[in-house]
């Protein structure tokens, strides 16, 4: 990857590492529906007036069907998915799961018609990199129904987050990053919309869960997609997916400035893992073929 791809792939970890934190905190007094309703819409509210203003809106009107597809399986799906599932289970198998990601995009990739040769070398690296968030966080004891429906919860926003940069690379390739990404905030924020509503709070939230929301949907949702679809473009959706390895990391560190958690032998092993495992699974070169349908 290129130095501007590689600044894109460490701002975009960076970025998507704080929202397992600032969706617990938000999580004290907001609903999950509004705080998933609530980033989207204000990503929404950012973007599309800077996409009105650079002309960029019309063009996506023509691929308005992989629009919608991503915004359901980007945004609408793992978005409220993961803003439940952390109600129930801890941030911490919220992100063992969520790193999950690159093995599934690896996995489902071929349905898609995209066939990105994906050798010995990356196959370690992703293994190594999986291996490390683990070694990173742990995986919680899962007890009771509740929890156990909180991991599947959180694995169904995996799915939709492995589908998502797929639709992009098949049929959105070229198209602009800001309007692309205004359309889609624009489609998610409509669809939970009246989810946001109806569970809207009766009391006031304090002005710390208020904040977390703003800074989800302006840097974590605005932002980052933009950067996303940048390096989906540049580096493939296989490669984009890896940062999933990295955003548990970046929330540990946080953990420990932040909130002075421990920082021991486990959290220096399991980081130095994922950095490793990702250098690995995005070094390379980048060789994609995307199946054509045929002609009728």
């Amino acid at each position: 990857m290129t130095a501007r791809t590689w600044t894109a792939f460490v701002v975009l970890c960076f970025i998507w590492g704080i929202p397992y934190f600032l969706i617990k905190v938000a999580l004290v007094d907001l609903s999950p529906a509004v705080v998933a309703g609530g980033r989207i819409a204000l990503g929404a509210a950012v973007l599309l007036p800077i996409a009105w203003h650079r002309g960029v809106l019309k063009p996506v009107l023509a691929h308005k069907g992989a629009i919608v597809a991503f915004a359901f399986c980007e945004l609408v799906i793992p978005f409220s998915s993961i803003a439940v599932a952390e109600s129930w289970i801890s941030s911490s198998l919220t992100g063992v799961l969520v790193a999950t990601v690159p093995l599934v995009v690896a996995v489902i990739a071929p349905l898609f018609g995209i066939r990105e040769r994906i050798g010995p070398r990356r196959i370690l690296g992703l293994a190594i990199g999986f291996a490390g968030v683990v070694a990173l966080l742990g995986i919680d004891s899962v007890n009771g129904t509740q929890q156990w429906l909180g991991a599947a919860i959180a694995f169904v926003a995996v799915i939709g987050y492995a589908v998502g940069p797929l639709i992009v690379q098949r049929h959105l390739a070229g198209v602009d990053e800001v309007g692309a990404t205004a359309a889609s905030l624009s489609v998610a924020a409509l669809v939970l919309a009246p989810f946001a509503f109806y569970f809207w709070p009766t009391q006031t939230p304090s002005m710390t869960s208020v904040g977390s929301v703003v800074v989800l949907g302006i840097a974590c949702s605005a932002l980052a997609l933009m950067l996303f679809f940048y390096l989906i473009h540049n580096a493939g959706a296989s490669r984009a997916a890896v940062v999933a390895y990295i955003n548990p990391a970046v929330a540990a560190v946080l953990g420990v400035l932040v909130l002075h958690e421990p920082f021991g032998a486990g959290l220096v092993i399991g980081m130095a893992m994922i950095l490793f495992g990702s250098w690995l699974a995005t070094s390379g070169r980048k060789e994609i073929a995307i199946e054509q349908p045929a002609s009728a």
